[in-house]
């Protein structure tokens, strides 16, 4: 009962944002400010605020963290050497391999941490976080240049480590790690403030999920949409699983992670295959078809855990 009162109201707030954009009440135009507007501040002041205020050598699991980021390497490799076999488009592969793997970790992973486990699994969800999502852009940014069309040479590492390393999200996770695990103080007003500025995170960040949904893609991506989809929400978590149970770990310590890798393909997927030469419209459909399917898997997930975890 627990796992359907978190869930559904989350994905009710993601109809509405759909609802909302077909009614005219959020419009192309308001999109991409209110989106930097979570991205840039909201987000990172929500992921700092949960890791900054608890302790750091408490809530860091370090073999948690290593199954986590194997699972997700495996989930990449794994679509990549599929979409070879059964002869995929060479335009879509990349698009297809990044959206197998490159989980929408802020806007609905860490909001069902939240809602889910509390303050304290959104903090350990979102020290793990930060290291899954430098990995995931990694891994996106090969793939998609690997088969990249227009034949560009892979950025170079100075470059790729900026840009990972400038991602606000990454930052504010990281700045919480140093604050947390050094026990530095910080003000109440400042505290306030950021409670303030990260709790319009969440709801927002839902409605602009929503929002971006597209119904029309799917249809015209069925099939190789239905295959991304089964390897983001059934493969990589079953992975995961697979990885914290044969070290025994118990399902208190594992599941923010699990939520995480349970999460549906990540919006920016859509932004990395657009620039990066890959099959934008296959990201979109892909993005929309996990993100409408997760609002299940994400019960059946966290249900089975609840029933059957250690």
């Amino acid at each position: 009962m627990e796992v359907i009162v978190t869930i559904i109201p989350i994905f009710v707030i993601i109809i509405l944002g759909w609802v909302a954009r077909k009614r005219g009440f959020i419009t192309p135009e308001f999109l991409e400010p209110a989106n930097r507007l979570v991205y840039y501040l909201s987000l990172p002041a929500l992921i700092f605020n949960s890791i900054a205020k608890t302790k750091f050598h408490e809530q860091f699991d370090g073999l948690v963290l290593c199954l986590t980021l194997v699972a997700a390497a495996a989930i990449y490799l794994t679509a990549n050497v599929s979409a070879r076999i059964i002869k995929m488009n060479p335009s879509r592969i990349g698009a297809f391999v990044q959206s197998s793997g490159h989980g929408n970790l802020g806007y609905i992973g860490l909001p069902i941490a939240l809602y889910y486990l509390g303050e304290t699994g959104l903090a350990k969800a979102g020290i793990i976080c930060g290291f899954l999502m430098i990995l995931q852009n990694l891994l996106s940014v090969v793939a998609l240049q690997m088969h990249d069309a227009s034949a560009q040479k892979l950025p170079g590492w100075k470059t790729l480590a900026s840009k990972l390393l400038g991602n606000p999200v990454i930052i504010g996770a990281m700045a919480g790690i140093v604050v947390s695990a050094l026990a530095i103080p910080i003000p109440k007003v400042i505290l306030r403030c950021l409670d303030i500025l990260g709790g319009l995170a969440p709801p927002t960040a839902l409605l602009l999920i929503g929002a971006s949904l597209s119904l029309q893609l799917i249809r015209t991506y069925q099939r190789p949409t239905i295959s991304a989809v089964i390897f983001k929400l059934v493969l990589l978590p079953a992975i995961g699983l697979l990885l914290f149970n044969l070290f025994n770990l118990s399902a208190d310590d594992y599941l923010p992670a699990v939520i995480l890798l349970c999460s549906p393909t990540a919006t920016v997927a859509y932004v990395m295959a657009r620039e990066m030469h890959g099959d934008a419209d296959f990201a979109v459909a892909t993005i929309s078809a996990s993100t409408l399917l997760s609002s299940i898997t994400f019960m059946l997930w966290l249900a089975f855990v609840a029933s059957f975890g250690r």
